[in-house]
């Protein structure tokens, strides 16, 4: 798979098979990709691993903590969209929800529905394995952009193996558990979680393809062409 056949092929998958995902692939993919660059050479990642009977028994504790805290963990650890969201990206995000549901057969106004489905980010969507992506809290946003590198990184080398992937910045709003579970350092953010498996080509919600801006809507040649 050329790296341009990898970034046309990789989206949010969320809905997987049953089937596991090696670790000692998973450790390569991992391993490989921390030659994304850092600026500085910080390599401000750190990840915890999660697959096999840890998944299992993590799912366990999640399904009970989103049942008795419904709105996540306050105060959360960042916001993951700014407030008061203007144009044209409030309709942008908009969009592609609409899109998600639709997909799943889930209409605007049903409200359980769309919870259901939202839900469903703390199973990873049924993904046998996972990355939870964590960063110190003394960084700023030149290395958190690093983290979004290093983390592009790992799904475009996932696609190479057949393998796809969610990243998901909503296990933010459970940082406590989540640090809990993995034992993670206090000093340590949680920045997202990332679904890693194999497709399930039949699930509806994985025919979704979010569309992307044209070249002219967010670049400009200096000085402008004649």
């Amino acid at each position: 798979m050329s790296v341009a056949q990898a970034v046309r092929s990789r989206r949010s998958v969320r809905a997987f098979l049953d089937q596991d995902v090696p670790r000692p692939l998973l450790e390569e993919v991992l391993t490989l990709a921390a030659r994304a660059p850092s600026g500085g050479n910080l390599q401000p990642w750190r990840l915890r691993l999660l697959s096999g009977e840890a998944m299992c028994a993590f799912k366990a504790v999640m399904r009970s903590r989103v049942r008795e805290a419904p709105e996540g963990e306050a105060p959360f650890e960042y916001e993951i969209y700014p407030k008061g969201l203007g144009e044209p990206y409030r309709t942008s995000r908009f969009d592609i929800g609409e899109r998600l549901y639709a997909s799943i057969g889930v209409a605007r106004d049903d409200a359980p529905g769309r919870r259901g489905q939202f839900v469903r980010n703390f199973d990873f969507f049924g993904a046998p394995a996972a990355v939870l992506c964590f960063v110190d809290r003394q960084m700023g946003p030149p290395q958190w952009a690093d983290l979004g590198v290093y983390l592009q990184t790992v799904m475009l080398l996932l696609r190479e193996h057949g393998l796809h992937s969610c990243p998901q910045e909503a296990w933010s709003l459970y940082h406590r558990t989540v640090r809990a579970f993995v034992s993670a350092p206090t000093e340590w953010l949680l920045f997202c979680g990332m679904a890693i498996g194999y497709e399930d080509p039949a699930a509806p919600v994985n025919a979704i393809e979010s569309p992307r801006l044209a070249f002219e809507e967010f670049a400009a040649w200096v000085p402008p062409p004649v």
